[in-house]
């Protein structure tokens, strides 16, 4: 039904842009994903959405443990309509539930850390599986759940005095590097056809005038 449902839907969107939602899908992936622990300053956590969308990372969980996120529309651009929000902060600890939710899924959780004894973005092994990132704040990091309960601990060269990025920084560092070997591996990156599906059609609802009417003319029709 959702496939007969995207085609009624496409005839009330320009071609060209039913054809860039396409291109642009056959370049996510759900192989790499992106927590944020409870990012307080919302201009950084917007810069990672941004940068999330413009290198096909579809899924981006939000722990909000003491600070809600407000997405910044200068920052972000209109980014966060193309990717798959996941807020938690309904838990007393809502960073063990991503932490548990991501395990089941399959996912490595791996914590960025400016420590010395963790592996060096440009040697990290990306065919071991499914890649969870965690970025914490830039005053205090990660929590100790996060650091605790990572698989790997993944952090960027550094050469100067200053002892970490900004995490807006070191977000677009990291998945810029772990993209790129993503693309050019043998890895199984891309969403499956019906992921591809649901994602489509939620973009068709958020491009449409009204689309609440327009599903309810073709299940009428139906």
């Amino acid at each position: 039904m959702s496939k007969e449902l995207i085609d009624f839907l496409q005839g009330f969107v320009l071609e060209e842009r039913f054809q860039n939602f396409q291109k642009v899908l056959d370049s996510r992936t759900r192989y790499i994903t992106v927590v944020l622990e409870d990012i307080y300053q919302s201009q950084n956590a917007s810069a990672v959405l941004r940068t999330s969308d413009c290198f096909g990372i579809q899924d981006i969980h939000i722990i909000e443990q003491k600070h809600l996120f407000q997405v910044n529309p200068d920052v972000a651009l209109g980014s966060s309509k193309w990717l798959t929000l996941n807020k938690y902060n309904k838990y007393h600890n809502n960073s063990q539930k991503v932490i548990q939710n991501l395990k089941d899924d399959g996912y490595r959780i791996v914590a960025t850390v400016p420590k010395s004894d963790c592996t060096e973005l440009e040697k990290f092994d990306l065919s071991k599986g499914k890649v969870a990132l965690f970025f914490g704040t830039e005053l205090t990091g990660l929590s100790d759940d996060a650091i605790n309960q990572a698989d790997e601990y993944l952090k960027i060269p550094m050469f100067g005095f200053t002892e970490s990025f900004n995490i807006s920084v070191s977000a677009a560092i990291i998945l810029y590097e772990l993209t790129r070997k993503l693309h050019l591996s043998d890895i199984n990156w891309q969403l499956t056809e019906h992921e591809k599906e649901e994602i489509l059609l939620g973009w068709l609802k958020q491009t449409l005038r009204k689309p609440d009417l327009l599903i309810k003319k073709f299940y009428h029709r139906k």
